[in-house]
């Protein structure tokens, strides 16, 4: 959503198709059978899936016989492609009888009594704490389809293992300040492998890893990227919240966090995408999906977001984001520089920390050094965090798209006095409001704002704030790239993607410029994917 969305915030809830489905169906072998031995191990598969819900050990015998029958097929020739698909298929099933019957081989070793003896089945335990499998519920990625406005495609990796939905079964009361999710969504790549009559389930992070050893044997191993996020979204459903903290930031005020979408790797660069007005995390999905799915992304980046209430102004929200970038340093003090993509509003909250503000911004606000005006001691912290600030250190590049930098026309007019009816002012910010305007009224007229700004005033081209910004130059040592819609009209640089024109996202100083035939929405546009996957590909360290 974007700023023309508030023009009709108060009819219909802009409605939309959900941003993930995800369906659960039936998984079924499919393709030729194979020859014999697999044949018969297919069969006991069959089998399996008939009896788990009736006798749940019963069947996990059967799955680990015809598992062992794949497995020694693998042994002799790991590309046998109907060995691979019997076994991914066959560890799939271990997890779904684990999840459909509530078996638990995570907190002691699973005994499985067959004709022939008894299986013991466990894992391979990791001495990461966040990677303990008692702490998660796991389903067999190929349970789902998925679908909807942000999953338009799936993107998988073929290979050895079975690719498995990890979802943590409750959320952490500590994961603030840590750029921990509430709760965890992961793709996981889970390999079985036999050592006599035991089967050791190890789990893999196929973010991090291309290949696994198996039976001796370096094989590539599968994935499947699109499906924990269709879930997490589905789950999370941040889009019933996203006019909610427009309307009333102030009450989701702790939604304003950083978390990351997998493990931290100090290996790998982290990317941290910032999104716009009446906008969440999910509107990232498309650019994510596809990201995940090439290996040089996956080998040199990670994926972290800041999500924030809307309502707030732009530099309030950068503010809380300086904070929060503030307690991750404490956790992890020696981050490769990260890139920094925002999109709409988001690259305004981006362009506020390349800055070094000095006292500028202040004296265009109130036409006089600190020192010469009467303020509380809460309200002058309010203004100190806000209009004083450096540009972050931990950032090594910018990529801005479809950003107002100078503003839109679209926060004037009627849009931004709806805009103003509506949008609940927090209450630090009202107190910061009366006692702004009361020191203000005493200077030049024209210096003496009509009320606090919002989310939508601070995105306007009359924003003191835009106007100041404009004039202090960004940091030169952090390079930057800028992507623009012009609705496919070729018409640049009279063009706009419909809400923000050309001369608002231009920047002289880029080291790119792409036009990009997309509307507002060009952080979703294929070709503007393709231009950051060229741009964090060129950068790779």
């Amino acid at each position: 959503m974007v700023l023309v969305g508030l023009g009709v915030l108060t009819l219909a809830g802009c409605a939309t198709s959900p941003y993930a489905e995800v369906w659960h169906k039936k998984p079924q072998l499919t393709g030729p059978r194979g020859p014999e031995p697999l044949a018969t191990a297919e069969q006991n598969f069959t089998k399996a899936m008939r009896e788990e819900r009736a006798h749940p050990l019963v069947a996990m015998a059967d799955c680990l016989v015809a598992l062992q029958s794949a497995s020694d097929q693998l042994k002799r020739n790991p590309r046998n492609a109907t060995a691979v698909r019997d076994y991914n298929f066959g560890v799939s099933r271990i997890f779904q009888i684990i999840h459909d019957t509530n078996l638990d081989p995570w907190t002691q070793p699973l005994i499985v009594p067959t004709a022939q003896g008894e299986f013991v089945l466990t894992y391979k335990p990791d001495p990461r704490p966040e990677w303990n499998p008692a702490l998660y519920d796991f389903t067999p990625a190929d349970e789902f389809d998925v679908g909807g406005k942000y999953v338009s495609e799936r993107t998988t990796r073929a290979g050895i293992g079975a690719p498995i939905v990890a979802v943590e079964r409750e959320e952490s009361k500590n994961a603030r300040g840590k750029a921990a999710p509430s709760r965890i969504f992961r793709t996981v790549s889970a390999v079985a492998q036999f050592q006599g009559r035991q089967c050791i389930i190890g789990f893999y992070d196929p973010l991090d890893q291309e290949t696994a050893s198996f039976y001796g044997h370096t094989v590539p191993l599968a994935a499947d990227f699109t499906v924990p996020l269709a879930v997490m979204l589905q789950e999370t459903d941040p889009a019933r919240h996203e006019l909610s903290r427009v309307l009333n930031p102030e009450k989701y005020a702790y939604t304003a966090r950083i978390e990351r979408l997998q493990p931290f790797n100090p290996n790998k660069t982290v990317v941290l995408v910032i999104h716009g007005l009446k906008d969440s995390q999910a509107t990232w999905t498309p650019m994510i999906n596809k990201l995940e799915g090439d290996p040089v992304i996956r080998k040199h980046y990670q994926f972290w977001f800041y999500s924030y209430p809307s309502g707030y102004p732009f530099p309030y929200s950068a503010a809380i984001l300086r904070d929060e970038l503030d307690e991750v340093e404490k956790q992890v003090p020696h981050l490769k520089p990260m890139v920094v993509i925002g999109h709409s509003m988001g690259g305004c909250i981006s362009r506020v920390l390349l800055t070094d503000s000095g006292n500028q911004l202040w004296m265009k606000i109130f036409g006089r050094p600190p020192d010469q005006v009467q303020l509380s001691p809460k309200t002058r912290e309010y203004f100190r965090q806000e209009l004083f600030f450096r540009h972050r250190p931990e950032i090594g590049r910018v990529i801005f798209i479809a950003a107002p930098l100078r503003g839109s026309n679209m926060a004037t007019g009627w849009v931004g006095k709806l805009a103003s009816l509506i949008i609940h002012e927090s209450s630090a910010s009202s107190q910061a409001s009366q006692e702004m305007l009361r020191v203000t009224n005493a200077r030049e007229e024209e210096l003496k704002p009509k009320r606090r700004a919002n989310s939508v005033d601070s995105l306007s081209p009359k924003s003191r704030f835009l106007q100041a910004m404009d004039t202090i130059p960004m940091t030169p040592s952090v390079p930057y790239n800028t992507i623009i819609g012009d609705r496919g009209r070729g018409d640049s640089p009279n063009s706009s993607d419909g809400v923000v024109p050309y001369w608002s996202s231009h920047m002289k100083g880029a080291e790119s410029e792409d036009i990009v035939p997309s509307d507002h929405s060009a952080h979703q546009n294929p070709q503007a994917i393709e231009d950051v996957m060229r741009i964090l590909k060129r950068y790779a360290k």
